[in-house]
């Protein structure tokens, strides 16, 4: 294999001057997607098929067992432009000694801002004061109610890893009580100047104003937010989503939302992303992003970074520098 032209598929044109030297390199032999639509599965497994690597990205999934053996037995690397891993069958991966990589940390910061933005946006009412000024604007008045004060409010962050932990780092600055959730205690949360507290699930619903999920998509966390779990949240509730959309139970809170069961939500994540429910579209209530939680260009050239670096490592027979373990 060190002798032979070693083939590459990249799914899609990535931000970044990496793809430009791996392209250039004259011991690989290089297919990068010239167009920015994604690619159907039929079309990314032509390019795919007989490559020691691929580069992908979350809209080309399911990367499944099929589609493994589809691309043939020289598949050495699956390399994902994403921290979230949830549309590469792992297990398949693993059997067939596919190494997998990711793009953790450089996600971190960029989608703890998005939490906050959408934070703000909901327990604000921005979007229902946006519209207000489309409709037409009458001045200030004294009964202008737009949300909830965030200050020495309660936040619950389910889900206490680097984004999670960033998230309530910037709590502090509001003067927060942070609780969180996770399988098991989290030093780096819990230690100053955050001092959070670990709860069970429907110990922080209960008690949270403001309830942001930071947890991968499982089986486990498929819909943990779902109708009992929404029925437990305070009336004056502020629902964040930037995980995945598959991790709330979309139409049970839509139902929430449109019954004011809990304040609003934000959300930049979805169930069956690009689509969003119309009902979701027409609420008020509901601050809605097109999950752009590191679509910053500093962000995305860093995650092409690293994915490049896990594809190259890869082919080369080299450990991932950013390896996601099939367990």
């Amino acid at each position: 294999m060190h002798d032979e032209l070693r083939r590459v598929a990249i799914s899609f044109p990535l931000p970044g001057l990496e793809i430009n030297t791996i392209t250039a390199d004259e011991r690989l032999q290089v297919w990068v997607n010239p167009s920015t639509e994604i690619l159907s599965r039929e079309t990314l497994l032509a390019h795919a098929r007989g490559a020691h690597g691929v580069l992908v990205t979350p809209g080309d999934g399911p990367i499944d067992d099929a589609w493994m053996q589809a691309a043939g037995d020289s598949l050495r690397v699956i390399s994902c432009f994403s921290v979230g891993v949830d549309y590469v069958d792992l297990a398949a991966a693993g059997r067939r000694q596919i190494l997998v990589g990711n793009t953790p940390g450089a996600t971190t910061e960029p989608t703890a801002d998005i939490t906050w933005l959408l934070l703000l946006g909901a327990a604000r009412n921005i979007r229902r004061a946006s519209n207000t000024l489309e409709t037409g604007w009458t001045g200030i008045k004294p009964d202008d109610d737009y949300g909830l004060r965030l200050v020495n409010q309660t936040l619950l962050v389910i889900g206490a890893g680097q984004i999670g932990t960033a998230v309530a780092r910037r709590a502090t600055g509001w003067g927060m009580r942070i609780l969180y959730v996770a399988r098991s205690l989290k030093t780096a949360i819990e230690a100053d100047p955050i001092c959070a507290t670990r709860v069970t699930l429907e110990e922080g619903l209960a008690q949270a104003d403001i309830i942001s999920l930071h947890v991968p998509l499982t089986a486990e966390t498929t819909h943990m937010i779902a109708k009992p779990q929404l029925d437990l949240m305070k009336r004056t509730a502020v629902l964040i989503n930037t995980s995945r959309g598959a991790v709330v139970d979309e139409s049970a809170l839509i139902d929430a939302l449109e019954k004011r069961r809990i304040h609003a939500a934000g959300i930049d994540v979805y169930e069956n992303e690009p689509v969003i429910p119309p009902r979701l579209m027409r609420l008020n209530n509901a601050f809605l992003l097109p999950h752009i939680g590191t679509a910053t260009h500093d962000d995305r050239s860093e995650m092409t970074h690293m994915a490049t670096e896990n594809l190259l490592a890869g082919i080369q027979g080299r450990r991932l520098p950013y390896a996601v373990s099939s367990d």
